[in-house]
């Protein structure tokens, strides 16, 4: 298997797979994870989502819509993609066990510190699977994008799985009932869309090619979910004036601590051939997912969780891409 390639010329980034991992027609599997702009445009644009989201609280009415932009995202994620047994590697099955243990270890941790409310917190942060846009930045790292597409889908496809048995557990709420409403739930935004996906694309196969036309839409579903997100928690924020300043900060400051182990933790596990990808793929979160799950099963208190994860993963991802910015002007 052949490693990805990362080109980058004046006309703007361009990420090549070569690995296994393909879309229809047997092209290299990257369309709709490219992103709108790489660099500044982007960043601001996520910052301002969060900063008006913020000032807005009254946005908090549209917070309904969370878990269709959310279907819309995976649909057009799992349009193109499709897994090859070649691109996958022991280690996959090394982040899928970690990826659990965090959400596990994040509980135990927040009980510990905080409470109730802050182990539910870091486990929704913990819990959460590898982000769409990982591959993304894995490219603009340098590295192997067809191992992080991978690492994708199935911590996607499994953790998603395994919620409705875990969620009841964390919640204190182990019933038939909630059971049935964690999967139907899960279903409806993982497992439609990539159902409704496989089946367009072999009804109809050039619809595989859709994606990528339509990234600047993936792109702001991204950005208006998560104005819709920090509108809620902004909302309930000033709905609960009586929370404590203490345990907003050991929301944030529990769930910082996950994000440096789970990248620290990635890093070790994928030993030397894997390192930056695995580190990526473990530390980057599809927050949208466990965001709506905690809004939907806890509140949005708990939602700060995966919300402050957000902040969090997209430092550490702008430093390193910091890096690689001067790493390649210094060897021009």
């Amino acid at each position: 298997m052949q490693a990805g390639r990362f080109s980058a010329g004046n006309a703007g980034w361009g990420p090549t797979c070569t690995a296994p991992l393909r879309c229809s027609g047997g092209r290299a599997c990257l369309g709709s994870f490219s992103p709108v702009k790489p660099g500044l445009l982007r960043t601001l644009a996520l910052v301002a989502s969060i900063v008006l989201g913020g000032l807005v609280p009254q946005a908090h009415r549209g917070a309904w819509a969370i878990r269709w932009l959310v279907v819309g995202m995976l649909f057009l994620v799992f349009l193109q993609t499709r897994l090859s047994r070649g691109s996958l590697h022991r280690s996959h099955a090394v982040l899928v066990g970690t990826n659990l243990a965090m959400g596990f270890a994040a509980w135990g941790f927040g009980w510990l510190v905080g409470g109730r409310e802050v182990a539910l917190a870091a486990f929704f942060a913990g819990i959460t699977p590898t982000a769409t846009a990982a591959p993304v930045v894995v490219s603009f790292l340098r590295g192997r994008v067809d191992y992080v597409i991978a690492a994708f889908l199935v911590t996607n496809v499994l953790i998603a799985a395994l919620l409705p048995a875990l969620l009841p557990l964390v919640l204190g709420r182990a019933t038939p009932d909630i059971f049935a409403q964690v999967l139907g739930s899960v279903g409806l935004v993982v497992f439609v869309p990539m159902g409704a996906a496989w089946l367009l694309r072999t009804i109809h196969p050039p619809a595989a090619d859709w994606p990528q036309p339509l990234r600047n839409l993936s792109f702001g579903m991204w950005v208006l979910a998560l104005f819709l997100i920090t509108a809620n928690a902004a909302y309930f924020l000033h709905s609960h004036p009586e929370l404590p300043v203490a345990l907003l900060v050991k929301i944030a400051a529990a769930t910082a601590l996950v994000c440096a182990a789970n990248f620290a933790l990635g890093w070790a596990i994928g030993g030397r051939q894997f390192r930056r990808e695995a580190s990526q793929s473990l530390g980057q979160k599809n927050t949208t997912l466990t965001i709506y799950l905690a809004l939907t099963y806890a509140n949005p208190l708990v939602a700060l969780g995966p919300t402050c994860y957000v902040i969090w993963h997209n430092l550490w991802n702008s430093w390193q891409l910091h890096r690689v910015a001067v790493t390649s002007r210094a060897e021009r």
